[in-house]
């Protein structure tokens, strides 16, 4: 039976259609990966240096604020198909990023007053009567640390709350039961307690 014209040869259909059945598609898919890749770069080139300039402001320090602006776009290209508003993404990351970089900050200037203020307490002049030093020595460390730092070290309370990071309530109740304690084991010398 003869075909129809124009109708080819069932082999030759078969053929063509297997060779441009998957072509199109990565043709397709490479075209959309492209037009990403330039949509990111676009923005990229838009709103890098911006959103460093921002960070820069918050952080005061160059390198800081680039390192977020960087890691900012990373976190975005790692969601670019997921996200609706990038710019939006963008300054919302960098900020939660600053955030991050000023809590790490704290903590370093908090151990590091620590630190500073164990050292100014360690260097006091011996002139407190040996026993008492001792029976500071002897408290509990959660009332012993109080101590040491209001008598010794001279800090007002708000400041010993903040390097124990505990309440100024707290702080003074311990200053409270430290005294009582030491009155307690001293056997009635309040004079010798401030």
């Amino acid at each position: 039976m003869k075909e129809p014209p124009g109708f080819p040869h069932p082999g030759h259909a078969v053929a063509t259609i297997t060779r441009a059945g998957p072509a199109p598609r990565r043709r397709v898919r490479s075209a959309v990966i492209r037009s990403q890749e330039a949509a990111a770069s676009e923005l990229f080139a838009a709103l890098y240096p911006r959103l460093a300039g921002w960070c820069r402001r918050l952080v005061d320090d160059d390198g800081t604020a680039h390192e977020i602006a960087s890691e900012a776009f990373t976190r975005l290209w790692a969601r670019w198909t997921k996200v609706d508003e990038p710019q939006g993404f963008l300054y919302v990351t960098a900020a939660n990023l600053v955030r991050d970089h000023w809590r790490k900050l704290e903590r370093e200037r908090r151990a590091l007053r620590r630190v500073t203020t164990e050292e100014v307490v360690k260097q006091q002049p011996e002139t407190a009567d040996p026993s008492v030093r001792m029976l500071v020595q002897s408290l509990p460390e959660r009332l012993r640390n109080p101590a040491l730092l209001y008598y010794y070290a001279d800090l007002p309370v708000r400041e010993v709350a903040a390097l124990l990071g505990r309440n100024e309530g707290t702080v003074k109740a311990d200053l409270h039961a430290a005294r009582e304690l030491l009155r307690a084991k001293l056997g009635g010398h309040h004079d010798r307690i401030a």
